[in-house]
């Protein structure tokens, strides 16, 4: 993860250093700038791992209801499920490739962003908005709620209509909650750039969600 972390850390000091040529310095609106270069790039990817997550949740009931009629024969629920698959034009496994490709590269960006030499920086350089530090944590409390409230979006714009279960509807609930506690102690460009991430996953679904209406 030290190579991606440094890689992303050039990135940022790239940007910073564009930010710079055009007479605005800032670290935050570097961090601004790399989110939607990343998020333009990994576009197709997230776009595969929504399609086939969605549409995994939108066959749950059908799947949990096969589970329970072939609950005592394991050979004829795998066959059952697989012709469930095909039915509905599922791949089970659609959405693991691009995951898996997409998160050695999150967690380089958290590192990279965590652990960014923002010292090296002068005091005005690493202020943002309402932010006085985006090195430090956010004192204001508003990104964390941004950043719980722009998951909880993001999580219920995959919800397919019937819900997608019991479970899926706890986590909708659970996973932003969470991301807004241990926001409170990142630092805020972190947020920042979670926050930023967010927002153009929501448009991005919003996008798609239209396109799949017509």
């Amino acid at each position: 993860m030290d190579f991606l972390a440094n890689i992303v850390q050039q990135v940022l000091t790239v940007l910073y250093n564009f930010t710079e040529s055009v007479g605005i310095p800032n670290l935050g609106l570097a961090i601004v700038l790399m989110t939607i270069i990343i998020k333009l790039i990994m576009y197709p990817l997230t776009q595969k791992q929504i399609q086939s997550t969605k549409a995994m949740m939108e066959i749950q009931p059908k799947m949990k209801a096969l589970q329970e009629k072939y609950k005592d024969d394991k050979q004829r629920l795998n066959m059952e499920l697989a012709n469930l698959y095909k039915s509905e034009g599922v791949n089970p496994l659609a959405g693991c490739l691009p995951l898996l490709i997409q998160m050695p590269i999150m967690i380089g960006i958290f590192y990279g962003i965590r652990d960014y030499n923002y010292a090296a920086h002068p005091e005005i350089v690493t202020s943002f908005l309402w932010l006085a530090d985006i090195s430090k944590a956010d004192p204001t409390y508003v990104l964390p709620v941004l950043s719980a409230l722009t998951t909880f979006i993001q999580t219920k714009q995959t919800m397919p209509a019937n819900g997608g279960g019991a479970q899926n509807k706890m986590m909708m609930y659970f996973m932003p909650l969470f991301i807004g506690y241990i926001s409170l102690t990142f630092p805020a460009g972190l947020v920042l750039y979670w926050v930023v991430m967010n927002i153009m996953q929501i448009a991005q679904q919003s996008i798609m969600n239209r396109a799949a209406a017509k």
